[in-house]
């Protein structure tokens, strides 16, 4: 039963980050290699930490193999540059690697302050050029950030959920036959949100079982721009809930933005950003989840990566109806020290303020605090996971530990990923599906 659970994890995965068209921002393989006729050059960059994180003084060991029938001569070195580009660290040795034969050579950089950083080790041989670029943390437990969440972040939210439960839901179910398959049953349903804007999603339940059952509930949220559909399987102890947001997928028909515009839509008025609404359509999921007979909602899983983590970590923040949270490497954490880490989505920010006169960046900042993910977090009270890897350039670690260190230590569960980008591994999945079944009594 585990692996067809973890089998929709996956089209969750793929779904919500891998269609969003952010690619990864490295491969998983740690090997550069360069072939010539008479051999090749392979190097293997091992960090002396299962996932990139030390207590205080990082260590790598940086291994090259020779096939060519000649000796190389030349150098290995590294550089731990600064976000501009100049080195706070740096050493190199000179190598002499003999024909059809390997040697190691092992780095410890300096004692750190607590965060993360780039590290660069170059090789410079005879017949091979190459630069290997990696992250490492040093006690990322100890991060803050040093912007505070507005005084009035929690009676905004109140008021904005308020303003949601004034709008008469008007749910509406239709059994969708011609997508059935896997022996479940398929359903759209509809419902209106903030605003008075209907939204849509995907239920789907196995087909038989008795009907005074009360199934869990596995809430997949969606990526930036990404159309979600039914989620399928074989389980048959599990409902499965797809919701599409405003402005995504089945749900466009009001909002119906550029891709690329989707991020700014309103930004200027926080009572109107269209994650506001978002957010609130992700709230009216779980007003719908608590109206069915079948369903239970004692015990509901929301999930997401990128957007959807951002989306599932706000949802925790602002409904104690959730109890079990996986986000994967949420966007938007720490929003005021992304601007000179990422560029997205800070270049569309700064170009949204150049296309509206007297509009200003800050003023765009100080709204944002209000959507900030590391602002929902102390507000959490249901046991969550966070993936973050340590190569992501929309999620960088630094930030997305500014989020994760304000969680209450309870509830608050890290798997840090080394060699991965905008993305977690199967691994994490496989275990989102144990700790899933295992917290809901599914065995």
């Amino acid at each position: 039963m585990l692996g067809k659970f973890k089998y929709l994890l996956i089209l969750l995965i793929i779904a919500a980050i891998m269609q969003t068209g952010m690619a990864k921002a490295m491969s998983n393989s740690s090997f550069k290699i360069l072939k010539a006729d008479e051999g090749e050059v392979v190097t293997n960059l091992i960090a002396h930490s299962d996932d990139g994180i030390f207590n205080s003084n990082a260590s790598y060991t940086f291994e090259v193999k020779n096939t060519y029938h000649t000796d190389q001569t030349g150098r290995v070195a590294y550089v731990v540059p600064t976000p501009n580009g100049k080195p706070v660290a740096s050493d190199s040795v000179q190598v002499k690697i003999s024909k059809n034969s390997s040697n190691n050579y092992s780095f410890t950089i300096p004692a750190m302050k607590p965060g993360f950083y780039k590290i660069n080790f170059m090789i410079n041989v005879s017949d091979y050029d190459d630069t290997t670029k990696r992250v490492f943390g040093i006690r990322p437990k100890e991060i803050r950030s040093n912007h505070s969440r507005p005084a009035d972040f929690d009676s905004f939210w109140q008021t904005t959920k308020d303003q949601l439960a004034a709008v008469a839901p008007n749910y509406k179910i239709t059994e969708k036959p011609e997508l059935e398959k896997n022996n479940r049953l398929v359903y759209l349903f509809e419902m209106k949100s903030l605003d008075d804007i209907t939204v849509r999603g995907w239920l789907t339940i196995p087909k038989g079982g008795s009907k005074n059952r009360k199934l869990p509930v596995f809430v997949g949220l969606p990526g930036y721009q990404v159309e979600l559909k039914p989620m399928m399987g074989e389980d048959d102890d599990l409902a499965i809930i797809t919701i599409n947001v405003r402005g995504q997928g089945n749900s466009r028909d009001v909002i119906h933005t550029k891709r690329d515009d989707y991020i700014t839509l309103n930004m200027e008025d926080k009572n109107k950003y269209v994650l506001r609404g978002a957010i609130m359509d992700c709230v009216r999921t779980i007003d719908f989840i608590c109206a069915q007979p079948n369903l239970d909602a004692s015990r509901i899983e929301v999930s997401g990566g990128s957007m959807g983590g951002f989306l599932a970590v706000a949802l925790a923040g602002l409904d104690s109806r959730v109890k079990l949270v996986s986000a994967q490497n949420p966007i938007l954490s720490d929003i005021r020290n992304l601007d000179g880490v990422v560029s997205w989505p800070v270049d569309d920010i700064k170009k949204y303020v150049k296309a509206k006169p007297g509009l200003s960046y800050a003023s765009l900042m100080d709204n944002l605090d209000y959507f900030d993910t590391k602002n929902f977090a102390p507000n959490i009270k249901a046991p969550i996971r966070v993936g973050v890897g340590l190569l992501d350039h929309l999620a960088p670690p630094q930030n997305e530990f500014a989020f994760y260190n304000l969680i209450p230590s309870k509830y608050a569960h890290v798997r840090v990923y080394k060699d991965l980008g905008h993305e977690v591994p199967l691994s994490f999945m496989e275990e989102d599906g144990h700790w899933m079944r295992d917290a809901f009594g599914l065995f």
